[in-house]
């Protein structure tokens, strides 16, 4: 019984997607499940699975077609395994005739011309067969012991010939730009042309907060299951700027500034495919635990491919961590419609002057990226201020003081 595969279905902000990469092909045997293509959008790859056993008979949409949503993209045929089997052996047939020869040189020696190689410890594969059908004679045998130098020579001369090897060229490689590559650029842009975009910069002292991890690491991961990071810190911190300076938590929406109740903060991973911004879901009901196993999660998704759409949808902030890759600063871009971004780097120890004496401290650079449509430079410097002294007192989280 034939049936159609379709394309999943859309969300409303995915008006298409392209078939990034065919698994099996026409003719193949799949069983329930078996991942049949990837499609590519705007925002996920989305797989299409195997609806039940049998064979996949028809691809409609190949590589690099445009889909819509539930667009007919093959034909299935349920059932059909035992019956594709026997006519997947003879297409398989030809490569393995093509190999044998190649694998099995050795074979079509002369008695003599063996009893030469294994005494001259040549190799049947580098020896010219000059008889019938390819076949190594006892002359071909000693013109090859003879010339030993100039048979290794045409070994190497084979290899480097088949070997990527550069000689001066300017090589280039051309490939088409995925869909979330390109829709992340096209944000980006947006984002530059849209906004009026300023960043601001601080720094804080990151001792306070290694102390406190040091300290509590192994006791945190006993009960919670999960390794205490920086990052929760910093989501917690930002929970509380927010709450703090409202605006920062807004956005525009046409002539309208939409301010939101709720704190879902987005956490910038970057994965093979691309920058990807998981979001955190009420972030201020949660705790330094469930932020930690939230982002690992997420990250784990990430480079597994698994990140669907709803995990990427929404958020009123964003966080990017710059410094797990080694930037000491730099200037975050926005993600619209949000109205800021915040930017960490990486921890340099630096001398600083603490009470009229030079000590060497943990630093980090703070980059905030705000509107300046929506927000003024007040606003913007008095939020990341209020994480700086967050993060340089934690217990201030405690007391929510």
């Amino acid at each position: 019984m034939s049936t159609e595969i379709k394309a999943p279905s859309f969300p409303e902000s995915v008006a298409d997607g392209t078939i990034a990469t065919w698994h099996k092909q026409p003719g193949e045997a799949v069983s329930r499940d078996d991942l049949l293509a990837d499609i590519e959008t705007d925002k996920v790859v989305l797989e299409v699975l195997a609806p039940n056993d049998g064979v996949l008979k028809e691809i409609t949409k190949g590589e690099g077609d445009t889909v819509l949503s539930d667009e007919v993209i093959a034909i299935f045929e349920v059932g059909a395994a035992a019956s594709a089997a026997p006519a997947a052996a003879p297409a398989a047939a030809p490569a393995a005739e093509a190999v044998a020869p190649a694998a099995a040189k050795d074979a079509i020696l002369s008695p003599a011309a063996r009893k030469i190689a294994d005494e001259k410890g040549l190799d049947p594969n580098q020896i010219t067969g000059t008889g019938k059908g390819g076949r190594v004679t006892k002359e071909d045998a000693i013109k090859a012991a003879a010339a030993p130098q100039q048979t290794a020579s045409a070994s190497v001369a084979k290899v480097d010939a088949s070997a990527p090897v550069f000689t001066g060229e300017r090589v280039e490689k051309r490939v088409p730009m995925t869909r979330l590559r390109k829709r992340v650029a096209e944000r980006l842009v947006e984002a530059q042309q849209m906004t009026a975009m300023l960043t601001t910069f601080n720094e804080v002292n990151m001792k306070p907060i290694m102390d406190l991890r040091k300290q509590y690491q192994e006791l945190f991961e006993k009960k919670h299951g999960v390794r205490v990071g920086f990052m929760g810190f910093f989501v917690k911190a930002c929970v509380e700027a927010l709450k703090r300076q409202p605006v920062v938590n807004a956005s525009i929406d046409g002539d309208d500034v939409v301010y939101h109740g709720y704190q879902d903060i987005g956490v910038a991973v970057s994965s093979d495919r691309g920058l990807v911004v998981p979001v955190l879901r009420d972030t201020d009901s949660m705790g330094l635990a469930d932020i930690e196993n939230g982002i690992r999660e997420y990250g784990l998704k990430a480079r597994e491919g698994k990140l669907g759409i709803e995990d990427m949808t929404g958020g009123t902030f964003t966080i990017s961590n710059g410094g797990v890759f080694g930037s000491l600063l730099s200037t975050p871009i926005l993600n619209m419609p949000q109205s800021a971004i915040l930017g960490m780097h990486k921890i340099q120890e630096r001398p600083m002057a603490v009470n009229g004496k030079v000590e060497i401290l943990p630093m980090m650079y703070l980059a905030l990226s705000y509107d300046h449509r929506l927000l003024d430079g007040k606003e913007a410097v008095t939020f990341l201020v209020t994480i700086k002294d967050l993060l340089e007192d934690p217990a201030r989280f405690l007391l929510e003081v």
